[in-house]
C-alpha cells in the first residue's frame, strides 16, 4: 500500500511545524516545564482559538472541524518533534475520544464544543495504584444513590490530572469482577469530594497526577456509555489514545536521530567528524530502520481507526510498542553518541530521552501489548 498526506495534511504539518518552531523550542520548553500547571496558557489559547487543533477531532455538528486519525496522527507526530508541552493529548485524545467513543448527544452537545475551543480541559483518569492495564485493574467502585451515583477510590497516572476540568472515570460495581460491571462517568473536577495531587515524575513535560474520590455524589446524567458494559469503551478509547501517543513518539524518535546525526557531523575526534566512523554511522542506521518501522505501525493504525477496522486493539498495540521501543532507543542511542554532555541540562536529549521514558509505560508497556497481540492470536 502506498501512503502519503495529501495536500491538506501536509498544509496542516508544515503550518505546525512553523508555529511550533516558534513557540515550543528549547527554551519554551523548559519554561513551561518549570510552571506550575505544565504548560503556558497564552501558547494553549494560540494553539486552540486561533490555529483550531483542538477541534480536529470534534465533528462539525459539535463546533469542530471534523477530521480523522490520520490528521491527528499526522498533527501529534510534530508535537512529538517539538516537545510540546501542552494538554493536548489528554484533552483531544483522550477526553474528547472517550466522548466520542460513549457520549450520548446531551453529553457532546455540553462538553464537545468546549473542548473544541480550548476553554474545557478533560483527561481519562482509569489506571489505579495496581498499575494494572486489564479489567481486574480498575477497582474505584460506583454505587448507586439516590438521584445519581457515589464514587469511591484512588485514581493514579492521570494526564494532566492536575488542571483538568472534567475527568473521565473508569469504576465498577462493588462484588464484580473482570470485565463485567465496569461503568465509566464525567465527574467535573470540582464536584465535593475530588482531590488531586500533581505526581513528581521523570519526564517534566507531561504532567501526572494522582485523582482521589471520596463518596463523590454525580447525578444519573453522568454516566458515560451503559451502565456496567463500559470496559469495551474503555478499551477502544486506550486504543485510540495510544494510536496518537505511538504518532507522538515517532515524532521525538525522528529528532532524537536528526540530533545525533547534526551532532556527529560537527563533533571532531582524532582529527575527523565522528559521523565517518562505522560504529557511529551503524548506530544510526539501525536508529533509522527502527523509526520508519514505528512510522509504518503507527500511521497504519491510524488508517485503521479513520476506518472503523475491526483489527484496531491489535493495530492499536503494534503501533504502540513498536513506537514506544523506537522512541527509546533513538533516544538513548542519541545520548551516547552524544556522549557526556548529551545528559548536560545545556542539551535537549536529555528531554527526549525522560519522554521516552515516561510514555513507554502510558497506556500500556511494549509487554503488555506484546502479550495481548498473542492473547488475540491465540497463542
Amino acid at each position: 500500500m502506498h501512503f502519503a498526506f495529501d495536500e491538506a495534511q501536509e498544509e496542516l504539518r508544515a503550518q505546525a511545524r512553523a508555529f511550533l518552531a516558534e513557540h515550543s523550542g528549547s527554551e519554551q520548553v523548559r519554561r513551561a516545564m518549570a510552571s506550575e500547571q505544565g504548560f503556558d496558557p497564552g501558547v494553549w489559547k494560540q494553539l486552540s482559538s486561533e490555529l483550531g487543533w483542538t477541534a480536529l477531532l470534534v465533528p462539525e455538528a459539535y463546533g469542530g472541524l471534523g477530521l480523522g486519525m490520520v490528521e491527528l496522527a499526522a498533527l501529534v507526530e510534530v508535537m512529538g518533534e517539538a516537545l510540546l508541552c501542552a494538554p493536548f493529548f489528554s484533552s483531544v485524545c483522550l477526553g474528547a475520544q472517550a466522548l466520542l467513543v460513549a457520549g450520548s448527544e446531551a453529553q457532546k452537545q455540553e462538553y464537545l464544543p468546549a473542548i473544541a475551543e480550548g476553554a474545557l480541559l478533560a483527561t481519562l483518569a482509569d489506571l489505579e495504584p495496581n498499575g494494572r492495564f486489564d479489567a481486574s485493574g480498575i477497582e474505584a467502585v460506583a454505587a448507586p444513590a439516590p438521584g445519581g451515583f457515589a464514587l469511591s477510590g484512588v485514581k493514579r497516572y492521570v494526564v494532566d490530572g492536575h488542571c483538568a476540568e472534567l475527568l473521565v472515570v473508569a469504576t465498577r460495581r462493588e462484588g464484580s469482577a473482570g470485565q463485567e460491571g465496569v461503568s465509566l462517568f464525567l465527574v467535573p473536577a470540582r464536584t465535593p469530594g475530588v482531590q488531586r495531587r500533581a505526581l513528581p515524575t521523570l519526564d517534566s513535560t507531561r504532567r501526572l497526577a494522582e485523582v482521589e474520590l471520596r463518596d463523590v455524589r454525580v447525578p444519573a446524567g453522568a454516566l458515560l456509555g451503559d451502565a456496567e458494559r463500559g470496559w469495551q469503551a474503555l478499551e477502544r478509547i486506550r486504543d485510540l489514545g495510544a494510536v496518537a501517543l505511538a504518532a507522538e513518539q515517532v515524532g521525538g524518535a525522528q529528532r532524537c536521530l536528526d540530533l545525533s546525526v547534526a551532532y556527529a557531523k560537527e563533533r571532531v575526534q582524532f582529527g575527523r567528524p565522528i559521523g565517518t566512523f562505522q560504529a557511529i554511522q551503524h548506530k544510526c542506521a539501525d536508529v533509522m530502520v527502527a523509526v520508519e518501522a514505528a512510522r509504518s505501525g503507527a500511521y497504519w493504525a491510524a488508517c485503521v481507526a479513520a476506518e472503523g477496522g475491526a483489527e484496531l486493539a491489535a493495530a492499536a498495540s503494534l503501533a504502540k510498542c513498536t513506537a514506544s521501543e523506537a522512541f527509546f532507543r533513538s533516544a538513548a542511542e542519541s545520548l551516547q553518541i552524544h556522549g557526556g554532555v548529551g545528559f548536560t541540562w545545556e542539551y535537549d536529549v536529555h528531554l527526549y530521552f525522560k519522554r521516552a521514558r515516561g510514555g513507554e509505560s502510558l497506556l500500556g508497556d511494549p509487554a503488555w501489548h506484546r502479550e495481548r497481540v498473542a492473547r488475540q492470536l491465540g497463542l
